[in-house]
């Protein structure tokens, strides 16, 4: 694996959750770092500790509007592409940006980063598999989407995206890699952005009962969000252009991952079951094999300890 390093790195969705993450673990390794973001999901009090720092410069701006990136100065090396709304609740409220986000956003982020011949990293979902059939899922395998259910507009536009980010490559010889990110969880999540982790954390420290969809025997592999920015990082820093998974292979139920985190916070919250939404995969899980191989990378923090600190976060944020 290349050991490279960046002097100006941009970052697309830079004050959302997993982008001002990004943004921290740049600027600790001596990058100058633009953050772009609209602010539709994202929140400027995510990178308010780093409006101080000489080498961090926050920019309002929608990566889908014509010329949104210019003002950018360069030489630029890096371009990481995060922008886009990724809870359900958001990307089912926002279904046109979304689309938007990952067809026009991702072509104005490569433009930049072919401008300045800038190494470029997509940030894929574990969405692009669908309902998988195929368990755990191996980035060679091609999804199971439903193209016009409620959630095709944020599968499709990844898919979309990572169709355009391989073009290019192929096309202009673009300096290209895509990471699949399963799901993620830590602090900084918004407290209403629904999904999963937050919202079992907010209703146990509320005393409200958890609402668990289904029977809850659906899984997901929770990844905390320490680990997946390692694993972003060392992409950006890797000749390998991907896809490649990150995420963890601790499975796990909603229904036990409500039943932990009423544990952790002490709640005497009972459990609540509601309609499962349609187009819900029933389970989650990545073969992560390409990550170990290419990039020497797994997880470091297991559930207990990720879900320790994030109610922990949660316990003493603001936001609730």
């Amino acid at each position: 694996m290349d050991e490279r390093r960046w002097n100006r790195a941009v970052v697309t969705g830079g004050a959302g959750f997993l982008g001002s993450h990004l943004c921290e673990r740049l600027l600790s390794e001596g990058s100058e770092v633009w953050c772009v973001d609209n602010l539709v999901t994202g929140s400027r009090a995510n990178v308010t500790h780093l409006e101080e720092h000489p080498g961090f410069t926050c920019v309002e701006a929608d990566v889908t509007g014509p010329g949104c990136l210019e003002a950018i100065p360069g030489p630029v090396d890096l371009v990481l592409h995060l922008a886009c709304p990724a809870s359900p609740a958001d990307y089912l409220r926002l279904p046109i940006q979304t689309l938007e986000a990952g067809s026009t956003g991702t072509r104005n982020c490569l433009e930049l980063a072919r401008r300045d011949g800038a190494r470029f990293l997509l940030a894929s979902t574990s969405e692009v598999y669908g309902d998988p059939l195929e368990h755990p899922q191996r980035e060679e395998y091609w999804g199971n989407v439903n193209p016009v259910g409620p959630r095709s507009v944020y599968d499709e536009s990844k898919r979309f995206a990572e169709a355009l980010v391989t073009a290019y490559r192929r096309t202009h010889g673009t300096d290209t890699s895509i990471v699949r990110i399963f799901n993620t969880y830590g602090p900084r999540m918004r407290a209403g952005d629904g999904r999963a982790v937050p919202t079992f954390i907010r209703q146990a420290l509320d005393g409200e009962p958890l609402t668990v969809a289904g029977d809850g025997g659906q899984t997901r592999s929770l990844t905390y969000v320490d680990d997946t920015v390692d694993g972003i990082v060392a992409l950006a820093a890797a000749a390998f252009p991907g896809p490649v998974n990150i995420g963890s292979c601790e499975e796990t139920t909603m229904l036990d991952l409500a039943r932990r985190i009423v544990d952790l916070t002490g709640s005497a919250s009972t459990i609540r079951f509601v309609d499962r939404p349609a187009d819900d995969p029933a389970r989650r899980r990545p073969d992560t094999s390409t990550a170990r191989r290419e990039l020497a990378w797994s997880p470091r923090v297991d559930c207990a300890e990720g879900l320790k600190r994030t109610v922990e976060w949660f316990a003493r944020s603001a936001l609730l």
